[in-house]
């Protein structure tokens, strides 16, 4: 039985300039221009770290994740350079935008959570009537978030507040937007292709020292993704069942 976690990996690299630690991955900037990205067998959620890890969490995590860059750079870039270790991943620094872009193809989770509640609208797009939890919306939506000015929680956020209050400029949020929502498809499509269904997942991006805008973060794993299976999907649907899914919801509960 493996019982050996990596939960507080110590390193310390030649020309570091910067540590972060998140909470899930250690990140170490060196000369200011390279990410060197370990992902450790923390598990959070709801923005909590949970006190025991999970073995070899981390190594799939960060596979999972390369592969899914590996697999869209032709169509999006990303920040990715190199993964020489299953638990690190090396690439481009970038700054940040302060806006991650969430993408919704069925009514779950927090989205639900809010409907549920009487809302019909979230992050500025209207929600249809008479829907049910996990019902899939006609075209994937986008509910965009940003961090809260106190902690560090994700705050529902509209296209038109992002664009008033000049968090990302028009120009830039069209290319948010258009690379999300690829990135949405290409997903979809690799996971119909092992019999799962992408339900909902967010992505962040960043510009590189030259300008370009690129993803920054792993994509389409289950840490910042949902799956349901598709071969029970409209059975359960259809019973009002719970949806056996691929994803940290057993956690969040």
């Amino acid at each position: 039985m493996i019982t050996q976690s990596l939960i507080k990996p110590n390193f310390k690299f030649p020309n570091q300039t910067a540590f972060y630690q998140g909470k899930v991955r250690n990140v170490y900037t060196i000369n200011d221009d390279i990410l060197i990205i370990i992902a450790t067998d923390r598990l959070s959620a709801f923005d909590v770290v949970l006190p025991q890890g999970i073995p070899h969490k981390g190594q799939i995590l960060n596979q999972l994740a390369t592969y899914m860059l590996d697999k869209t750079q032709h169509e999006v870039p990303n920040w990715l350079i190199a993964s020489p270790h299953p638990n690190v991943s090396i690439g481009h620094k970038c700054k940040p935008f302060k806006v991650e872009m969430v993408v919704r193809q069925y009514l779950t989770g927090h989205a639900y959570r809010e409907y549920k509640a009487g809302k019909r609208e979230l992050c500025g797009v209207k929600l249809p009537n008479g829907m049910k939890e996990h019902d899939k919306f006609e075209q994937p939506i986008i509910t965009p978030t940003t961090k809260a000015e106190q902690g560090d929680h994700d705050q529902d956020i509209s296209k038109a507040e992002i664009l008033d209050q000049n968090i990302v400029s028009e120009e830039d949020y069209k290319t948010l937007e258009e690379y999300s929502l690829k990135l949405f498809e290409m997903g979809a499509t690799l996971a119909k292709s092992r019999g799962l269904l992408l339900v909902d997942t967010k992505y962040e991006f960043g510009k590189t020292t030259d300008g370009k805008i690129v993803v920054i973060d792993e994509i389409h794993t289950p840490d910042s993704s949902r799956y349901f299976y598709a071969d029970t999907y409209q059975e359960l649907q259809d019973k009002g069942k719970k949806q056996k899914q691929l994803s940290k919801e057993f956690v969040r509960e």
